[in-house]
């Protein structure tokens, strides 16, 4: 299974960004799919998820209401739209998937199985 993100660049505070991650698999639709990002100083941290079994979608309380994540299972893609966007969310991104977690573990990243190589996004002030 390969992930490739794409979408990542600088804009300034308050702008919007959609991240795509491609994802190389047959049985794609049986993964649940994340977005996680690591920041300077900081350790890598999940941003959103979107479950396999009920398609729904959760997500970290620092990006509630500003970022969400969509997959478009025709195509093998799952996005992240990202706005009103601060320098707090300067990161790299990267997009991960797994095809066995349950509920209760798919906001931890450590369980993720396969991951992409990561998109740096850069917000100015």
């Amino acid at each position: 299974v390969q992930l490739v993100e794409h979408g990542g660049g600088l804009v300034q505070a308050g702008s919007s960004l959609r991240l795509s991650c491609a994802v190389s698999s047959l049985t794609y639709i049986m993964f649940t799919m994340a977005w996680c990002r690591l920041g300077p100083g900081n350790d890598r941290e999940f941003v959103a998820v979107i479950w396999r079994t009920t398609g729904k979608s959760y997500y970290a309380d620092s990006v509630k209401g500003r970022f969400t994540i969509s997959r478009d299972n025709a195509k093998n893609m799952v996005y992240l739209q990202m706005n009103s966007l601060d320098p707090e969310d300067t990161a790299v991104y990267y997009c991960a998937a797994d095809a066995n977690l349950i509920l209760s573990s798919i906001r931890n990243q450590n369980k993720y199985d396969y991951w992409g190589q990561g998109t740096q996004v850069t917000v100015s002030s």
